[in-house]
C-alpha cells in the first residue's frame, strides 16, 4: 500500500488476485502528510497508462518517456509499474507524486538527488489544452500555442467552467462524405485507449 513514494520493488497499478488498484497520493501540504488531492493511477485499458488526477479530475496521462523508465507488467493477474530493484546500495530510484500535483523519478547517488523524470513537462501535458479540433504546440519560449487541425478555423465562443470562455476550431466547409483522404499531422502524442486501439507495430 503506497502511500506517496513508490520504492523499488513495489507495485503500482491492478492486483487481480485482490481486485486492488495501488496509487501514490500526495501529501496535503510540504509538513502536512495526510492525504491530499493529487493521485497518480494506472489505468487497466487496452495498453496501461499513468493518468495524473487532481480533486478526482483527470489531468494528465504519462508517455514514452515515463514508459522507457520504469518496468511494465500487463497479464491477466496483474497490470502493473515498478521500478528495478539494484544490489548497488549507494544508488536508489523512487517515484513520487508531490503535493503540488507533479509526479517525479528520483534518483539517489551516493546521497545526491538527481532528478530522472518531471511530470506534466509543459503546458501541452493537461487534457484537452486546446479544445476541440485543435492541437497543441509547445513552443520554444515554454508558451501553449493552440492550432486549428487543417479544415478548421478559429471562430465562436463557448462556455469553460462557466467563468470563462475561449474561441474554438470551427469547420470551414460542411464535411463531405466523398472525400477519401486523410490529414497527416506529424510529431503528435498517441491518444489514450480508453475508446481508441493503439497498433505498436505502426510505425
Amino acid at each position: 500500500y503506497p502511500t506517496d513514494i513508490l520504492l523499488p520493488g513495489m507495485k503500482l497499478g491492478w492486483d487481480g488476485t485482490m481486485n486492488l488498484n495501488k496509487t501514490l497520493r500526495s501529501w496535503t501540504s510540504l509538513n502536512d502528510p495526510s492525504s491530499g488531492s493529487h493521485e497518480f493511477a494506472i489505468e487497466n485499458w487496452t495498453i496501461s497508462h499513468g493518468l495524473l488526477s487532481s480533486k478526482g479530475k483527470l489531468e494528465c496521462r504519462t508517455g514514452p518517456r515515463y514508459s522507457n523508465l520504469v518496468d511494465i507488467t500487463e497479464t491477466e493477474e496483474e497490470i502493473s509499474h515498478s521500478l528495478n530493484i539494484t544490489t548497488n546500495v549507494s544508488s536508489i530510484s523512487l517515484l513520487q507524486m508531490t503535493y503540488i500535483g507533479s509526479l517525479q523519478l528520483l534518483k539517489f547517488i551516493e546521497g545526491k538527488r538527481h532528478v530522472l523524470f518531471y511530470f506534466p513537462m509543459d503546458s501541452c501535458d493537461p487534457y484537452n489544452s486546446c479544445g476541440g479540433n485543435s492541437y497543441c504546440n509547445y513552443g520554444i519560449n515554454a508558451s501553449r500555442n493552440c492550432v486549428c487541425i487543417p479544415g478548421f478555423q478559429w471562430g465562436g465562443q463557448y462556455a469553460w467552467e462557466l467563468t470563462k470562455s475561449r474561441p474554438t476550431c470551427l469547420r470551414k466547409s460542411s464535411l463531405s462524405c466523398r472525400e477519401k483522404e486523410f490529414k497527416k499531422t506529424m510529431n503528435m502524442k498517441l491518444p489514450d485507449t480508453e475508446y481508441a486501439i493503439v497498433d505498436n507495430n505502426v510505425g
